[in-house]
């Protein structure tokens, strides 16, 4: 079933119909959101009408239906993000529901999404930062860029998209700051480490020959060879690169060298309030993530050089 379901004959498909037709004329929703709840709602029907039976009408459906549902997502291997948003596209279908008067309570409504197992954050050991870091040719133009790029990326646990936010009025060597803008507009004030300090100064340099260069302090810090402001795309593809050419661990994207810088604070005493400041994390819970990493890496350390650990 997609998006649009063409002479609907049961009342179920009907009433899916009418829904789709609601989220596109009232709730103006994206093609991809109707294909995407469309797409839901068809496995739906598919469990119903399995072996021939006749599809109920919408009203009738059950919650213990809806659990059998949910039960056969799980056992065909479905990811857990995958089916919380089913269960979601349910609740929705079955509130609209309500709201036409074909169904008095909503049977989706007491399901639990699956809990979420976090994925520990990939991040780099010290050495493996150092090869990275080091890996931007110095004495080229592009490279003095791209080793302030990663220096800055790691040093002040930037996000992709705050760092080439920066222009050259958020940059304050006297005191070692940058001003960054972050998730939200919220602003904070990252601390900028002598190494980055030096790699800034160096590309600054180098980027005030070139004839494009702005001026002022809404000038990009990081520009194209064009002179023009850098894209997150092209900070990936940069890091791709050196990736290769160091033969680190190809997962690595930027946001791993925020992932790094935060978990190497914290295997260093830093405290986790501390952290999150820095981070620009609004939640503590999201910064606790970090914790779990040191966490698994100090029984790594254990088991490996404890003789009774196994």
């Amino acid at each position: 079933m997609s998006a649009s379901i063409a002479s609907p004959a049961s009342p179920l498909e009907q009433a899916i119909a009418g829904f789709l037709q609601y989220l596109r004329s009232e709730r103006n929703a994206s093609p991809l959101t109707l294909k995407s709840y469309g797409e839901d709602l068809a496995g739906l029907v598919e469990l119903l009408q399995a072996d021939g039976q006749t599809l109920p009408d919408p009203g009738e459906i059950k919650t213990l239906d809806l659990r059998g549902y949910a039960a056969s997502l799980h056992e065909k291997g479905y990811a857990q993000t995958t089916i919380a948003r089913r269960l979601a596209a349910l609740r929705s279908f079955f509130r609209y529901g309500q709201r036409e008067g074909w169904c008095q309570t909503n049977p989706a409504k007491p399901l639990r999404n699956p809990r979420r197992s976090r994925k520990l954050p990939h991040f780099l050991g010290s050495d493996e930062l150092n090869r990275l870091l080091l890996a931007p040719p110095a004495r080229e133009p592009m490279g003095l860029r791209d080793r302030a790029i990663l220096e800055t990326l790691y040093t002040a646990g930037l996000r992709v998209s705050e760092l080439v936010g920066l222009n050259d009025g958020d940059l304050d060597f006297a005191q070692d700051l940058l001003h960054v803008r972050g998730k939200g507009r919220r602003e904070r004030l990252a601390p900028l480490g002598s190494y980055a300090a030096k790699a800034l100064q160096a590309w600054l340099r180098k980027r005030q020959l070139h004839p494009q260069a702005g001026a002022g302090d809404r000038a990009p810090v990081f520009t194209n060879r064009f002179g023009k402001r850098l894209t997150t795309r092209s900070v990936g593809r940069l890091l791709e690169k050196y990736l290769k050419l160091t033969g680190l661990d190809t997962r690595t994207t930027p946001h791993t060298l925020r992932h790094s810088f935060a978990t190497h604070l914290l295997d260093r005493g830093a405290d986790i309030r501390s952290v999150q400041e820095l981070l620009g994390h609004q939640s503590l819970a999201t910064t606790q993530i970090y914790t779990h990493v040191s966490t698994a890496t100090l029984r790594a350390v254990y088991e490996r050089a404890h003789p009774r650990a196994k």
